[in-house]
C-alpha cells in the first residue's frame, strides 16, 4: 500500500507540474494557445480554466498523500521521484502526440514552422520519462534486495 501511495502522489504532483507549467506559460504568459483551440476564444480560456482546475486538484491531492507518507514514515523519495517524473513525461509525450497531432484540440504554436518545437517538446518528453523509469527500476531492484 505504501508503494502504490508513493507512486500515486509522485504522479499526481507530476501532472498537476506538467498542466501547471504548460497552462502558465504557453497558455497565460506567452499566449501561444489554448486547451481548446477548435472554437471562439471565450471557449478557449473555459477549457483553460477547466485544465487549470483539474491540475490544481490533482497537485493538493498529491500533497496530501505526501504528507500522510511523511506522517506515516513510508515516504520514500526514489520511486516518488521516479513517479513525479514519469508521470510529467508522459503528460507531455501525450499533450505533444495525441492532443497536438492526433485530436488537433490546439497546437504548440500558430503561424510558425512547428518542426523543431514538436521535436524539442517531444525530446524533452522522452528524457523525463526515460529518468523516471530508471529510477523506478533502482527503486525496485533495491526494494527486492532488502
Amino acid at each position: 500500500m505504501a508503494r502504490r501511495n508513493n507512486l500515486l502522489s509522485g504522479a499526481l504532483l507530476g501532472l498537476g507540474i506538467a498542466a501547471f507549467v504548460d497552462e502558465t506559460v504557453f497558455h497565460q504568459l506567452l499566449h501561444w494557445h489554448h486547451f481548446y483551440d477548435k472554437s471562439t476564444p471565450a471557449v478557449g480560456l473555459i477549457s483553460d480554466g477547466v485544465f487549470h482546475a483539474v491540475s490544481f486538484f490533482a497537485a493538493v491531492a498529491s500533497l496530501f498523500l505526501l504528507a500522510s507518507l511523511r506522517r506515516t514514515g513510508s515516504w520514500r523519495p526514489r520511486p516518488w521521484w521516479g513517479a513525479l517524473l514519469t508521470a510529467t513525461g508522459v503528460f507531455q509525450l501525450y499533450d505533444g502526440t495525441v492532443q497536438h497531432k492526433l485530436m488537433r484540440l490546439h497546437q504548440i504554436r500558430y503561424d510558425v514552422d512547428l518542426t523543431a518545437y514538436d521535436w524539442t517538446w517531444n525530446i524533452i518528453a522522452a528524457a523525463l520519462i526515460a529518468t523516471g523509469v530508471v529510477l523506478l527500476a533502482r527503486s525496485r531492484r533495491t526494494a527486492q534486495v532488502t
